[in-house]
């Protein structure tokens, strides 16, 4: 592998500890372990703004949640730059070099199952929280791993059962030719398909480097689909979205639904023309109290940038993580498979999700909400973006546990 300036500069910036403020306990002068948790996401890429510095905020937010209990936290931070080579190199580095204990965040599926295999052979924890794959809690899960947040199974069972019961029985789908887009269609399908509803078509694209999906649009537009799918992510959304706002396609009552799209993405988008899409969530700031103050004591860290679900997710696992390593004791939590073992045996509590359980695969258990983007005239201020349409049990949004060979 070629290794650029670029690259360079990350890996040793991702070597740098940054140390959260914690409350000292008992006389001055003793000595504390330190715990490391690493940060691993994009900090200069396409997703920066989804996970990112806001990310690192959230990790940070637990870290100042959770208090002193007898040893002290420092945060480190990387990034990834969405290469898989680059994060397994920068996650081996943490755990060879630099101590550090646990790994969370890590978009781009194709990163986060490196650092998968990564944590499984140094027995080291892995809060996943920013990846779309349900590979790691399926075929590629292991003991010391835990997901938390979104999947592609959660957004596309989600999104596809409850539209299906607002009426949206009739779909065509617009699909990033990748693994990633090709599960969420695939995964769409089957659920409104098993529920008696029909898939009208499905227009496949080379990803990356189309910027023009005019022509997919008409064919969907053509095919009377009542809903058109988009089974892609990030920038091709926000293409998708606009360029269908432009073309007329929603005049008639034709709805747009985004699989994987968040309320920072819609921020982007502008509410003239993201207003009416639909979309999945597992967090939205103003959701309930408990959500607004988790947001009201993080914004002053993120520089306006309101926590998604991937954030909040960096938030919920990390502060559960810390718990458990209370529980058992910073020695004894330093084995990834006993911290990670203890946290599937205990009940999340925190202010993004309440309560959360997490199964034996290392799923965690969040409700999936379906959300309609408000109109400029129903939207009360700044980020004031959904409305809530439904919510789906998260039994019935996570993916099958019988893919996991290790369910201990």
């Amino acid at each position: 592998m070629t290794i650029s300036r670029r690259t360079l500069l990350s890996l040793a910036a991702a070597g740098a500890a940054s140390p959260v403020p914690w409350r000292r306990a008992g006389a001055q002068g003793v000595r504390k372990d330190v715990l490391r948790i690493g940060v691993l996401t994009d900090m200069s890429g396409p997703y920066r703004d989804v996970t990112g510095p806001t990310s690192v905020a959230c990790a940070r937010q637990a870290v100042e949640d959770f208090g002193d209990h007898g040893f002290n936290v420092e945060i480190l931070t990387g990034d990834h730059q969405n290469k898989p080579d680059i994060g397994a190199t920068i996650a081996r580095q943490w755990f060879d070099r630099d101590g550090v204990d646990m790994i969370t965040d890590v978009p781009t599926s194709s990163v986060a199952l490196a650092v998968n295999s990564i944590c499984r052979e140094k027995n080291k924890a892995y809060v996943n929280t920013g990846a779309g794959t349900d590979d790691l809690t399926g075929k590629q899960c292991t003991p010391v791993t835990i997901h938390w947040g979104y999947d592609v199974f959660m957004v596309s069972s989600s999104s596809g059962r409850a539209i299906y019961r607002a009426g949206g029985d009739s779909w065509y789908f617009i699909t990033a030719d990748y693994v990633f887009g090709q599960q969420l269609a695939r995964d769409a399908s089957e659920v409104v398909t098993k529920l008696g509803g029909r898939v009208m078509g499905n227009s496949t694209y080379p990803f990356p480097g189309v910027t023009d999906f005019s022509s997919f649009l008409v064919r969907a537009k053509a095919s009377g689909a009542k809903v058109i799918g988009f089974a892609n992510a990030g920038d091709d959304t926000v293409n998708c979205v606009k360029q269908a706002k432009e073309f007329g396609i929603t005049k008639d009552g034709t709805r747009l639904a985004a699989l994987v799209f968040s309320v920072t993405g819609v921020h982007g988008l502008g509410l003239e023309v993201g207003q009416g899409l639909l979309l999945t969530e597992s967090f939205y700031w103003d959701l309930n109290d408990r959500t607004r103050a988790f947001t009201q004591r993080l914004l002053p860290k993120t520089k306006g940038n309101y926590p998604n679900d991937v954030h909040a997710a960096c938030y919920a696992g990390t502060l559960h993580y810390l718990k458990s390593v209370a529980a058992l004791g910073v020695a004894r939590a330093r084995d990834g498979a006993a911290v990670i073992a203890h946290m599937k045996d205990s009940i999340a509590e925190d202010d993004a999700f309440g309560e959360t359980r997490i199964r034996a695969d290392g799923r965690a258990m969040v409700t999936p909400y379906l959300f309609e983007v408000k109109s400029p005239a129903e939207s009360k201020g700044g980020w004031d973006y959904y409305k809530l349409v439904a919510t789906t049990p998260p039994i019935d949004a996570a993916p099958p546990i019988t893919d996991c060979k290790f369910t201990g």
